[in-house]
């Protein structure tokens, strides 16, 4: 595969503004960023270079410098030398070929705190946006009767693929950016809050009465239009966690399971 490699010079005041631009930039096709240099298929480079060239013009403290191809190289083997194998509780292994997803971000951590000390076995879960398809894994390993990933990027299902093999775990991963037509008891949602507004009465949807939504991947001021989004679908809210301005919230919808 060709890649090119995006020059762009950062100074962010804070960290949470690196990582907000750094999930932008990434939902446009860059898959791997060193420093100042983010390299994107060159295919997706040139579907996208307008878009990522007025992100960078719209957010303070970015500068777009200069854009070049790569020479061939193999991309995946030189992700997987700089990211090795992470080793995560109970025992489960992610080798992270995405960007996102190894498991110790502050969105997949408080996911996976919150999994361990929930209550899965014999429920039916989805993981939209899987990534790496650490959550799912996560999910199966607690007990989940069975365990649906989806997510819109092919290399990520295959990279889910991959580490579902590697623990051991039975996942149904799937491409696709919508929800699958079937009912859960439990929906993870770790993804671009534009996407959880999008996709917030498909959540409601496919939830069984009694039956949990838990979102991430935001900051506390995306909060009030999540919070308004889910009441309007008849979610209640029963949870928030926040780690180092990240923000976790879970919902109920009401009935009997």
């Amino acid at each position: 595969m060709k890649y090119n490699v995006l020059h762009i010079q950062t100074a962010f005041a804070e960290e949470w503004q690196a990582d907000v631009f750094n999930q932008q930039i990434c939902e446009l096709g860059v898959d791997t960023i060193d420093d100042a240099d983010y390299y994107i298929p060159s295919e997706l480079w040139a579907e996208n270079a307008d878009e990522i060239e007025a992100l960078c013009a719209a957010t303070e403290g970015v500068t777009f410098v200069d854009a070049e191809q790569c020479p061939d190289e193999n991309w995946n083997a030189a992700w997987e030398a700089e990211h090795p194998m992470q080793e995560l509780p109970l025992g489960v292994k992610i080798i992270p070929h995405c960007a996102f997803g190894a498991g110790h971000h502050e969105t997949t951590s408080m996911i996976i705190n919150t999994l361990v000390r929930s209550h899965l076995s014999g429920k039916n879960v989805l993981d939209h946006g899987t990534g790496t398809g650490v959550l799912a894994i996560f999910a199966k390993r607690l007990g989940a009767a069975s365990v649906v990933a989806v997510d819109i990027d092919d290399k990520s299902v295959a990279n889910a693929i991959e580490n579902a093999a590697l623990n051991g775990e039975t996942i149904d991963v799937r491409l696709g950016c919508t929800v699958p037509e079937e009912n859960y008891d439990l929906i993870l949602a770790n993804i671009h809050r534009n996407i959880l507004l999008a996709n917030m009465a498909s959540y409601a949807k496919h939830m069984h009465a009694g039956g949990e939504l838990w979102i991430s991947g935001f900051y506390a001021e995306d909060c009030p239009a999540l919070q308004e989004a889910a009441e309007t679908q008849g979610l209640t809210l029963i949870d928030v966690q926040e780690k180092n301005g990240w923000q976790l919230m879970r919902y109920r919808k009401e009935g009997r399971l």
